[in-house]
């Protein structure tokens, strides 16, 4: 197999490697007439890391990186089968866990951020309220700041109503991939776009408290909230990848998929520090 023979900042170290490595899929299914894969795990991984990371398009892939439509195949593969968002998921609890808390959050908090988009493409939308022309990010993440579910939407779709979503979304995969007893979650947090019959249906639906951390009442200007402040990192973090600063995706959940690869690599670097 091949292996990169330029050291990137992106790359993955050993010890970040065999944190992952036990994640990954051990072979690659095969119809007839299919060959063996001749890339890496590592490789595929490091070279999606480095398109997140410095947001160059996939044609503009390093000659070091195997081919961009090799490694587009398995990021696109990856993205339809939930890889990413499993590799998130697993990473989340062992990072949880080495900061000696439960692998699966009691609480949470919930939080959008509008970006402007780069391309045409599916949901799109303006946001009146930040004047953006483009989509919206809804996060959810847990009281380390790492996401638990991510919902790409167009930037007109209203917090409340995109809430529902998320929410629906996050309840989907935490008993697809724990069962109801692996569910510990109890509270959210969440600015006050989310209030209103969202409180109650979030409830109702599955006994969640929705809670809302509104301004202060004398705020004027920016400052830092009890609890939303965590989401808002998280925010950061992210568009710190230059790839994730604007929305160049055609497919909202291809946003979705550089959201996770984004998180994957951060948690990847705390988890090998924290060793």
């Amino acid at each position: 197999m091949t292996t990169s023979q330029t050291t990137y900042p992106t790359d993955l170290k050993d010890s970040e490697w065999r944190v992952i490595e036990q994640y990954l899929p051990r072979r690659v299914p095969k119809g007839p007439g299919g060959r063996p894969r001749e890339h890496s795990w590592r490789t595929i991984l490091n070279a999606t890391f480095y398109i997140t990371r410095g947001g160059q398009p996939w044609s503009l892939m390093p000659k070091d990186f195997p081919p961009a439509k090799t490694v587009y195949h398995y990021f696109r593969l990856w993205r339809k089968d939930g890889t990413w968002q499993m590799l998130n998921d697993a990473l989340r609890q062992t990072a949880r866990q080495r900061a000696g808390r439960a692998a699966q959050p009691s609480a949470a908090i919930l939080d959008s951020q509008s970006a402007k988009s780069a391309e045409g493409g599916q949901a799109r939308g303006f946001d009146g309220g930040k004047k953006i022309t483009g989509r919206k990010r809804h996060l959810v993440v847990d009281t380390l700041g790492w996401v638990l579910i991510a919902l790409v939407t167009a930037a007109n779709v209203q917090d409340v109503h995109a809430g529902r979503q998320v929410l629906q979304k996050l309840h989907d995969w935490l008993h697809q991939s724990n069962g109801a007893p692996g569910c510990r979650l109890e509270r959210i947090w969440a600015d006050g776009g989310y209030r209103g019959e969202l409180i109650a249906w979030a409830r109702q639906a599955w006994g969640w408290t929705l809670e809302i951390v509104t301004k202060l009442a004398d705020q004027v200007g920016f400052q830092v909230l009890p609890k939303r402040w965590i989401v808002e990192r998280t925010f950061a973090w992210l568009t710190r990848n230059r790839r994730l600063a604007r929305d160049y995706e055609r497919l909202p959940e291809t946003s979705e998929a550089f959201i996770y690869d984004a998180m994957i690599r951060l948690m990847l670097k705390r988890i090998a520090h924290a060793t």
